[in-house]
């Protein structure tokens, strides 16, 4: 007798149970507990904060070199993220992997640079091993550790303390909150630099001009304004002839004296509301309707304050002024969105 061969569909599996109201509660609170454990954390590291981080930031900020970054393990992994934030923020860093450094990387360092190590017991064999080295060639160190004591801490110029008392870890193994600390502590160092070399906007906008926030940071008023073929009237103009303006150049018309000097703007709000009122509004001058004192732009003005600007009141369009309050041009809120400014 002739089996048929068995199926080889997929059998759909069932669909797991759904955890009960009280395992759901138990896993969110094992969260919360870890969060506030590091934020608890966090709070101590901050307090012991004291006059050796500004030595470590003056260290830095007059070094003529870049900043080299190592670390072992999780904390190699938080070094990374410190020498990447430093050098998006104006000072040059890269992370040097301990045991990678004597097989040949050492070439990358410079006795001009200075070495934040990362350890939070610092006594890692490959760490104290390159630390050698670095003071053989005369490289300042900071270290950032949770053992200030440590052989770390004793060798290096400048040490920062990020010690915690416990990990997050139930186990007190697995590196939770003492990374947590050293990051933070990173990112204090390559804050208090920015501020301290002057770091602007626009330096940050340079170093990252792929991205939304490049455009966001580079784009000024001027790159998407309108300079032709102005919405422009005198104030004598009737609002006839604003509501032909305002369908041929989208919505908002800037009266300007014979200098073209700003004097205030209609908008397709200001008609609506006029012809509610008035019902000859076709003869009314714009001069009686217009916003007087009209909310205004500079044609070097970030796009991202224009835009705030817009949002902020509630308007469409800003007239771009000159010096002298002549009217360079208009810029519309979609066309800045468009451009990335927000």
């Amino acid at each position: 007798m002739t089996h048929p061969p068995p199926s080889t569909a997929k059998r759909k599996a069932a669909p797991a149970p759904a955890p009960d109201a009280a395992r759901v509660a138990e896993i969110v609170e094992r969260g919360r507990t870890v969060i506030h454990e590091e934020r608890l954390a966090l709070e101590h590291v901050e307090h012991r904060l004291d006059a050796r981080f500004a030595d470590a930031v003056f260290l830095i900020a007059a070094s003529r070199g870049r900043v080299i970054v190592a670390g072992v393990g999780k904390s190699g992994l938080i070094g990374r993220k410190i020498a990447a934030t430093l050098t998006s923020t104006g000072t040059p860093a890269t992370f040097l992997h301990p045991a990678d450094s004597v097989h040949g990387d050492l070439g990358i360092v410079g006795a001009d640079d200075v070495a934040i190590l990362i350890s939070k017991g610092g006594e890692s064999a490959e760490l104290l091993a390159l630390l050698e080295h670095l003071q053989r060639f005369g490289v300042r160190t900071i270290a950032i550790t949770g053992a200030p004591q440590s052989a770390v801490g004793r060798h290096c110029d400048v040490v920062l303390d990020a010690s915690v008392d416990e990990e997050a870890c139930p186990h007190d193994l697995a590196p939770t909150t003492s990374t947590t600390a050293a990051l933070a502590v990173g990112d204090a160092l390559a804050v208090a630099l920015l501020r301290e070399k002057g770091f602007r906007r626009e330096d940050f906008a340079r170093l990252h001009p792929g991205g939304l926030l490049g455009k966001r940071l580079l784009t000024r008023v001027t790159d998407v304004m309108l300079a032709e073929d102005l919405p422009i009237l005198p104030g004598t103009a009737t609002m006839l002839e604003a509501v032909v303006q305002m369908a041929e150049r989208r919505g908002t018309v800037m009266i300007v004296d014979d200098e073209r000097r700003l004097q205030g703007v209609v908008t397709v709000g200001d008609m609506m509301r006029l012809q509610e009122r008035t019902p000859e509004w076709q003869h009314v001058p714009v001069a009686d309707v217009m916003t007087r004192a009209p909310r205004t732009t500079r044609a070097d003005e970030l796009g991202s304050a224009a835009v705030f600007k817009m949002q902020s009141n509630g308007i469409m369009a800003l007239p771009v002024l000159d010096a002298g309050g002549r009217v360079d041009g208009i810029v519309h809120l979609h066309d800045l969105l468009r451009a990335g400014s927000a």
